[in-house]
């Protein structure tokens, strides 16, 4: 996985699918999702800490457009 689309795939695996409106959202969402299925022991560690590490990215760039658009 390389990002957020990457981790929104592999959640369709699982039958999860993810779509509030808005992405700020989404990844949020995505993160508590991926959390259960690692606590379940579906998802393994190495896997789980490398859509984490996406997903942490995927949020502040996402933060960061969002402070980017109010400042306009």
């Amino acid at each position: 996985m390389k990002n957020y689309y990457d981790v929104q795939q592999f959640l369709k695996q699982f039958g999860v699918f993810i779509y509030v409106g808005k992405r700020l959202w989404d990844i949020e969402l995505t993160a508590i999702e991926l959390d259960h299925l690692y606590k379940a022991g579906v998802v393994d560690q190495k896997t789980y800490l490398n859509a984490k590490l996406i997903l942490d990215k995927e949020h502040r760039e996402e933060e960061k457009r969002e402070a980017a658009k109010k400042n306009i």
